[in-house]
Formats: C-alpha cells, structure tokens, sequence
C-alpha cells in the first residue's frame, strides 16, 4: 500500500470521489484476498468483498489514523468476515480428523479425466489449491483469521492484535495453536509438504471430480493463478508448510465488484 493512502484518504473524507475511488482501488485485492482464503469460496469472496468495501466507503471518516490504514481496513475486512454466514461445502468445512479421512480417500496414479496434459496440469493445481484453502476450514472461524493474518499476510502480533482488537498475547498463542495444527496435519498427511506421504495433487483429481467438490469446466482457482506446485517443492522441509499458501499468488478483485463501487460511489 502506497505511503500516500493516507493523503487520499483525507481527500476522500472532504468529499473528492475520485479520491474515494482510488481508496477502493487502493484496498480492493488485499481485501478479496483476506475473504477468499476465509471463506474460501471465489463467488462467497467477491460477495463479501463488495459488502466490506461499502462498509469502507461508509465509515471512512471514523478513520483516525491511530493505525496504519491497512490495519483499520483488515479490521473492519475482519469483522464482517467474522458475522456472516458462507456456502462453504461439508466436503471441506469439517474436522482435521474427516479431512485426513478424504486426503486418505480414492488416490490413484493417473488422471482418467483427460489425456491433455495441459489440462492435467490445471487440474492439479486446482486440487492444490482447493484443498490447502479448504483445510483452513477446518481451524475455527476466529483461528483461521489470526493465522490467515499471521501466518500468510505475515502481520506481527502487534498489528494482528489491532485488527482483531485482542490482546498481543491472545494473537500468538492462538496463531501458534493454529500454526501447529495445520503444520502436523500437513507433515503427516501432504506430499507436498512431507515426500514420504502417498497424497499428490494429481491422485485426487478423478475422485475430487467425481465428488463434484472440483468443477473441471469451471475452475475456481487454476485459471486465475501461474501454477505452484513446482515452487514449493524448490523450498525446504522447515518452511513448506506455509509456503503452500504463499506459493499462491494473490488474486485481483472481480472487475464486476468495481463497477458496483464505481456506481455507489456516484451517489455521495
């Protein structure tokens, strides 16, 4: 975030809606982004993204500079998030315990789906995806913010601790509980992250197909992102945990969100 979102913002509170544009511009990917790994669903995420940037626009003035901006956006990102209610499947919002159990289910070595081999690619970096994001599921709502916002957003627990307006201490010993549970369960159960596991991306993709908890004609992720399977494997044992959610690169807000902003923002 530019130095001078503060001078812009300043502009936008006195009325200048171009200055309230380019605070929406300024905030809109990084606000998608902390929806999408939170509700882990693109079509959930843009929904809440356009609700969370209104909620900006609205309540701009009551920003008063005691934190940096992003922080005061993370915050009100963060509460809503927090309130609502999401279509996130069963298939993935469940326990560590049933997850193992559909890691452990229907592998096999091929990919019947389709011979195409560029297709097989895109199909795999979907199960990646899918499932890493959907093992943040199965952490509780406010566990998986903290470690969204600790662990992958790599806030200290200062800042962390402004956004969710909690003790400094709560943060890390909340992100560190988190932190544990997704690094056990991806050592033990992950090829990625732990070779001598059976689970690799493209052995899942024909029975998370078949579950219809991946859409081949539809890709929610592989479409919109450079592939990263190859990337974490470059990366040693000691920090691939994390780095199977940072290989993924951030994604931009759905231009369909601006152009509502864009309209609401003509009614100031």
């Amino acid at each position: 975030m530019r130095k001078s979102i503060e001078h812009i913002v300043k502009k936008a509170t006195a009325g200048d809606q171009d200055a309230l544009e380019g605070v929406v511009l300024e905030v809109k990917d990084l606000v998608y982004n902390l929806a999408l790994r939170m509700l882990l669903f693109p079509e959930d995420a843009k929904d809440a993204t356009q609700e969370i940037l209104v909620k900006i626009i609205t309540s701009l003035s009551t920003f008063r500079g005691d934190s940096a901006f992003k922080t005061w956006v993370y915050r009100v990102a963060s509460n809503y998030l927090l309130s609502i209610k999401t279509s996130a499947k069963p298939a993935f919002a469940v326990s560590f315990e049933d997850y193992a159990e559909t890691i452990d289910s229907g592998q096999q070595n091929s990919i019947s789906y389709t011979e195409n081999l560029g297709e097989q690619k895109l199909l795999e970096e979907e199960v990646k995806v899918s499932c890493t994001h959907g093992l943040l599921l199965c952490l509780s709502d406010t566990s998986r913010l903290v470690y969204i916002l600790g662990e992958l957003l790599e806030l200290n627990s200062a800042e962390g601790a402004q956004v969710l307006e909690m003790s400094a201490a709560n943060f890390r010993k909340i992100l560190s509980r988190a932190r544990d549970k997704i690094r056990n369960f991806l050592e033990a159960k992950c090829g990625l992250a732990n070779s001598t596991n059976p689970c690799r991306c493209h052995r899942k993709v024909d029975f998370l197909i078949s579950n219809q908890v991946i859409d081949p004609r539809q890709l929610r992720f592989a479409a919109h992102t450079d592939r990263s399977i190859e990337l974490v494997e470059q990366i040693d044992a000691l920090h691939k945990s994390v780095a199977i959610y940072q290989s993924t690169p951030q994604l931009v807000a759905p231009e369909e969100v601006i152009e509502n902003l864009r309209r609401t923002i003509r009614q100031f």
